[in-house]
């Protein structure tokens, strides 16, 4: 399993259909899902590794594994991929903490190193978030690492799109 970053606590490296039973306990739970469309079962989580085990061989990056330092658990994932949002194909930061790990920073954490990431070694001016309108918990993660309202959009799946943003030069 090649590792790409290292945080305090998290080290976030590719996915293998070994993670197949922790991501399925992030992805199949219906509080954490609860701004998808739809709760995954297990081909959808199957069908998700493997999209991103594509990504990293095609686009170079994808959503990682996040694991645990101190214990090796994977606790959910996050990365960069490409969006459509609002018709244009865009670098997004997304990210899923299985629920018993949440509001303890892990999202944040990833979330800053893989910005930091995608800057060092892509040359996209910008990086976004999207997530349906209602999902605060999602939006004020991206807002905690620099990115800020862009705008919201209607779209099929979450009704009202929310947009973030945060551009290259705001990074210090």
């Amino acid at each position: 399993m090649k590792k790409i970053l290292e945080t305090e606590r998290l080290y976030l490296r590719e996915m293998t259909m070994d993670d197949f039973e922790a991501l399925y306990k992030v992805l199949a739970d219906p509080s954490i899902m609860q701004h998808y469309p739809y709760t995954f079962d297990e081909e959808r989580v199957r069908g998700w590794i493997e999209r991103n085990i594509r990504r990293y061989s095609e686009d170079g990056f994808g959503l990682w594994a996040v694991c645990l330092k101190d214990t090796g658990d994977m606790i959910g994932d996050c990365g960069l991929t490409l969006q459509n949002i609002d018709g244009s194909m865009l670098p997004e930061i997304g990210y899923h903490i299985r629920a018993d790990q949440q509001r303890k920073g892990y999202a944040k954490e990833a979330a800053a190193a893989v910005r930091d990431w995608a800057f060092q070694n892509t040359e996209y001016p910008a990086l976004y978030s999207y997530c349906k309108y209602t999902n605060v918990g999602s939006f004020k993660t991206a807002e905690s690492i620099g990115m800020r309202f862009l705008k919201e959009y209607p779209e099929e799946a979450n009704t009202i799109t929310h947009v973030s943003v945060i551009y290259r030069e705001e990074i210090k």
